[in-house]
């Protein structure tokens, strides 16, 4: 909804500045200036690009356009399902989320969190880490580091359609000129053609100029920076369940252990303190 609104709100200024000046909106639509620019850009992206971060880079600007999911209510789920697993594990021991972690769509414990057990990403993440210890075929240190590896790997799977976009919007000006050239082009071939048709062609080259600087400048670097915020946003949730697990596996007690994954959460979806006792105290 803000990226939609940011867009309303580029364009709207963009276009009342024009018509404030004196301008017409009739003057701006050359539907050969879009096809030329767009068709070029689009066709960039897709060279450059490997059919996953197409992918990614579509589902990417989809949760841009609707908001990233990790907010403080997710962080509260997380921790009230992170301390409901280790107070499983402390009372029956690791083997007895075998269960659980075996089959989490059946699980009493993911289902009692329904958005997050939707996020099969994130509970893969959580089976994935819990696994090695619950087959004891790996010691604090190396899940650490199976870990660490894991999350480097979901970084630069963010990183990758990030910068596909980014080089997109760094070329769109540069198509915008390739278009405007076409237009004199167009023009040079009427020179001797009355003034009024020169001045249109003349307007409709310049126009594609125009639309190259917009689009990169207030559309797709904009996106460019929400798509990082986002990837920050989605790793940070990750980063919180690899401490809370992390610090589990070293002997610390749930409500400590959950307690040094809140405290590396930021400030703007960290539960309170107040909330965390209120999730401890309903999984007792």
């Amino acid at each position: 909804m803000i990226v939609i609104v940011g867009c309303v709100v580029v364009t709207g200024c963009v276009l009342a500045g024009f018509t404030w000046s004196g301008g017409h909106i009739g003057a701006l639509i050359h539907p050969a200036e879009i096809v030329t620019i767009g068709g070029a850009s689009m066709g960039a992206l897709i060279m450059m690009s490997p059919k996953k971060v197409l992918g990614d880079l579509m589902r990417g600007v989809m949760q841009a356009m609707k908001g990233a999911p990790f907010n403080k209510a997710a962080y509260r789920d997380l921790f009230g399902l992170l301390y409901d697993i280790m107070q499983v594990a402390r009372r029956d021991g690791m083997l007895g989320l075998e269960s659980h972690v075996s089959d989490p769509h059946q699980s009493t414990i993911f289902n009692k969190y329904p958005k997050l057990a939707a996020n099969h990403h994130a509970v893969e993440f959580i089976c994935g880490a819990l696994s090695p210890v619950i087959e004891g075929t790996a010691n604090a240190e190396q899940l650490e580091a199976l870990l660490e590896t894991e999350l480097r790997v979901i970084e630069e799977e963010h990183h990758a359609p990030i910068s596909v976009l980014s080089k997109t919007a760094d070329a769109l000006p540069g198509f915008g000129i390739v278009a405007a050239v076409l237009g004199i082009v167009i023009t040079m071939g009427a020179i001797d053609g009355p003034v009024e048709e020169i001045g249109h062609k003349v307007g409709a080259a310049l126009v594609g100029t125009f639309l190259g600087i917009l689009a990169s400048y207030g559309f797709f670097a904009p996106m460019v920076g929400r798509m990082e915020f986002q990837g920050a946003a989605e790793l940070n949730f990750f980063r919180s369940i690899a401490s809370a697990v992390l610090a589990f596996v070293r002997d610390m007690p749930p409500k400590v252990a959950i307690e040094q994954a809140r405290r590396g959460v930021g400030s703007e979806v960290r539960p309170t303190r107040d909330e965390l006792d209120e999730l401890f105290k309903a999984a007792s």
